[in-house]
C-alpha cells in the first residue's frame, strides 16, 4: 500500500528518522481494523482501501499569529527539525494504525503559549485538501504553559469533486491552570473521508474545550479522548453534526478522570436526513483515585427522514463511589407538538422543520469558542436543510 512504503516514511532528516521509523514499523505491524472490534462497530471501515491513495503534503494556511504565541510548522518534506520538537513525539508508542501512519508521515503545526500569556486572538489553521486520490496526515500540537490561554480553530476543506482521505491528529496539553479552546470544522466534500483523533491532557486546575462541527465528508470519524490528570481540572466536549444524502458521521469519545475533584461535561447533538447515518459511542471512566469527580454525558439525535439512521451508546466505568455521574441519549424524529405549534401560527411546514432543527443546534452553537463563526455555521446548517429530501 502506498501509505506504507519505506521510502516515503524514511526519506527524512536524521532528527526525525527514528520517530518516523518507529511509527512506520508500528503501522506495518498493526492489523487493519474491522467492524468486529467494538471501537469500529457500526463503522464503514470495510469500504476503505488504503492502496488507492498516494501520500501528499497537507496544504495549510495559518492566521492569527502574534508575538505572544509561537507557531511552528514542519511539513513532512522538511529535512531538518529542531530536536525539541522531535522530543514531543519520541515517547509515542501508540499501536493504532491511523495514529501510527500519521506520526510516520505527519505535517506538523505546533502552537506554544508561554507561562501567563493570553493569546490575543484565535489562531485559525486551514487545511485545503484538493489532491484527487491523495491521503493527508496533518498533526496539531497545542502546548499551553502554566496559567496561559489560547483558542485554536482548525478547518478541513475540499471540493466535492475530489476523492481524498484526511487522517488528522490533535494533541492538546494544558499545564496547571492553563485554558485551551479548540474547534474543528469539517467542510470536506462529499467524496472525502476523514479518520481523526483528538487527545487532550489537563493538569491541575486546567480547563479545556474540545469542540467539533461536522457537516462534510462521505464518511467522517473522530475519536476524542479527554484525560483529566491533575486535581481540579475540567474539560468540556461539544459537537454539532449533520449528515445528509449517503453521508455517515462517526464519533467515539472518552472522558477519563484520573485525579480527585475533576469535572467533565459532554454535549453532542446530531441530525440525519435522506439515507444518512450517524454513530455515537461514549465512555465515562473514573479511576479509583478520582474521588469527588463530576461527569455528564449527553447525546441527542434527530432523524429527519424515514431512511435515516442514528445509533447512540453511552457507557460508564466507575471505580469509586464518591462521584456524581449521569448519561443520557435520545434518537428520534422532531417533536410533532413543536411542528404543530409553528404550523398552527401560519408557518410553512418546511420552514417550521428548519426552525426546529436550528433551535435544536443552538445549544451547541452557543458554546463554540469563536462567536463570530456561529452565524455562518448556522447558515451552513440551514442550507443543508434546504437541500434535504424529508421523504
Amino acid at each position: 500500500m502506498p501509505v506504507l512504503t519505506p521510502d516515503s516514511a524514511l526519506s527524512l532528516g536524521a532528527t526525525w528518522s527514528q520517530v518516523r521509523r518507529s511509527a512506520h514499523e508500528r503501522a506495518i505491524a498493526a492489523p487493519f481494523p474491522t467492524i468486529d472490534e467494538e471501537t469500529w462497530r457500526y463503522s464503514r471501515i470495510g469500504e476503505l482501501d488504503l492502496a488507492t491513495f498516494a501520500i501528499a503534503e497537507t496544504p495549510t494556511t495559518i492566521t492569527g499569529e502574534s508575538s505572544q504565541v509561537t507557531v511552528t510548522r514542519v511539513p513532512a518534506s522538511s529535512v531538518s527539525v529542531d530536536s525539541s520538537l522531535a522530543d514531543l513525539f519520541a515517547q509515542s508508542t501508540s499501536t493504532d494504525l491511523f495514529n501510527s501512519l500519521n506520526l510516520a508521515h505527519m505535517d506538523v503545526v505546533v502552537v506554544s503559549v508561554a507561562r501567563g500569556v493570553v493569546a490575543p486572538q484565535p489562531i485559525v489553521i486551514t487545511h485545503t485538501v484538493n489532491g484527487d486520490g491523495s491521503v493527508y496526515f496533518p498533526r496539531l500540537v497545542i502546548n499551553a504553559a502554566e496559567n496561559s490561554e489560547v483558542t485554536v480553530v482548525e478547518r478541513f476543506i475540499s471540493n466535492d469533486s475530489v476523492r481524498s482521505l484526511v487522517v488528522p491528529v490533535l494533541d492538546a496539553r494544558a499545564a496547571q491552570s492553563a485554558r485551551i479552546r479548540y474547534l474543528a470544522i469539517n467542510e470536506l466534500g462529499d467524496k472525502s473521508w476523514q479518520i481523526g483523533e483528538h487527545d487532550s491532557v489537563g493538569e491541575r486546575d486546567s480547563d479545556t474545550l474540545l469542540a467539533t462541527v461536522a457537516l462534510g465528508g462521505d464518511y467522517a470519524r473522530v475519536s476524542t479522548a479527554a484525560r483529566l490528570r491533575g486535581q481540579g481540572s475540567n474539560t468540556r466536549q461539544v459537537a454539532l453534526y449533520f449528515a445528509g444524502g449517503t453521508q455517515m458521521h462517526d464519533f467515539r469519545t472518552l472522558q477519563e478522570h484520573a485525579a480527585p475533584r475533576t469535572t467533565s461535561d459532554l454535549l453532542f447533538k446530531g441530525a440525519v436526513q435522506d439515507t444518512a447515518k450517524s454513530v455515537y459511542t461514549g465512555l465515562i471512566k473514573i479511576h479509583n483515585n478520582a474521588k469527588g469527580s463530576v461527569a455528564y454525558q449527553t447525546n441527542r439525535n434527530l432523524t429527519l427522514s424515514h431512511g435515516a439512521w442514528a445509533e447512540s451508546v453511552p457507557n460508564l466505568e466507575i471505580e469509586t463511589n464518591d462521584v456524581k455521574c449521569s448519561h443520557a441519549s435520545t434518537v428520534g424524529p422532531i417533536d410533532e407538538d413543536q411542528l404543530f405549534y409553528l404550523e398552527s401560527r401560519g408557518v410553512n411546514p418546511d420552514v417550521a422543520q428548519r426552525l426546529v432543527v436550528l433551535g435544536f443546534f443552538d445549544e451547541v452553537l452557543a458554546q463554540l469558542p469563536v462567536g463570530d463563526l456561529a452565524a455562518p455555521l448556522r447558515q451552513r446548517v440551514a442550507q443543508k436543510l434546504s437541500i434535504g429530501d424529508p421523504s
